[in-house]
């Protein structure tokens, strides 16, 4: 005896999938590329990153490609919103908003930014893991999924010369950093680039994650690297600032819809 027959599959295109928008004018695309950026400081402070005054995301912005919009210098990422964020000229002078800038922190991403035109975003903060495996002047391995998503596309930044405050320290960091998505800053933390505010916000949180997974592996035992050819595989599947747009979806809908004032 049959049972009763099963509803027909959907058909593909009446099932929603999130990709990135496209827009119709400049102003539509700064005020999502703020929208994102507060977002992201909202939840970089939620996760725990922010220490003190430190960490800095910038967004490029997409009419001034010199300019760099930014968190404010003081203002906990908790409570940022679109309209506290500052434009800031290549020099690190502001050039629109209300508040200071950390220079000492904008130098880097300013360097960064002028090295590389194809990202639209950075993000440095001194986060616990990072740090710690910072501390250790090491590379993340390839022991998981996730960190296989960073294979030989981070780089170390081999030298610590206290806070930065020069652009021709800057420019090193830019010149260790390469064409990589990711960069290791030896004693200092963790910094990631994406072409959108979304990929470099989950770059740096899965950094983060891979960092503590990594720590937490060796300090139980010896980890199990995955082989070179699978991890270039892997890498290849999930390394892409597409997938990393992707992945941070779930992050943003989260932080947009519990904390809708950040739109204000």
């Amino acid at each position: 005896m049959h049972g009763p027959t099963p509803p027909a599959p959907l058909p593909t295109d009446r099932l929603q999938f999130a990709m990135p928008p496209r827009h119709e004018s400049v102003e539509d695309e700064r005020r999502h590329r703020k929208e994102r950026l507060a977002g992201a400081l909202r939840l970089f402070g939620r996760l725990g990153f922010e220490d003190g005054v430190s960490g800095h995301i910038t967004a490029r912005d997409p009419e001034y490609s010199d300019c760099f919009w930014v968190n404010p210098f003081g203002l906990p990422f908790k409570h940022v919103t679109v309209s506290d964020l500052v434009l800031v000229n290549g020099d690190g002078q502001v050039v629109e908003g209300r508040y200071h800038v950390n220079q000492a922190a904008f130098t880097v991403h300013a360097q960064v930014h002028a090295a590389r035109p194809d990202v639209v975003a950075v993000a440095h903060c001194h986060s616990v893991h990072g740090r710690a495996l910072a501390a250790l002047g090491d590379l993340l391995d390839p022991i998981t999924q996730e960190s296989c998503a960073f294979y030989e596309d981070h780089s170390l930044y081999d030298a610590y010369s206290g806070v930065t405050v020069d652009a021709e320290e800057g420019r090193r960091i830019a010149t260790a950093l390469g064409t990589h998505k990711a960069l290791v800053l030896r004693n200092h933390g963790l910094l990631t680039v994406g072409d959108s505010v979304d990929a470099a916000a989950w770059w740096f949180v899965s950094m983060e994650r891979s960092s503590q997974v990594q720590l937490t592996a060796r300090a139980a035992g010896r980890p199990v690297l995955i082989d070179h050819r699978q991890a270039v595989a892997t890498r290849e599947q999930l390394g892409g600032d597409l997938v990393a747009w992707i992945n941070y979806q779930p992050l943003w809908q989260d932080i947009s819809r519990s904390e809708p004032d950040l739109l204000s």
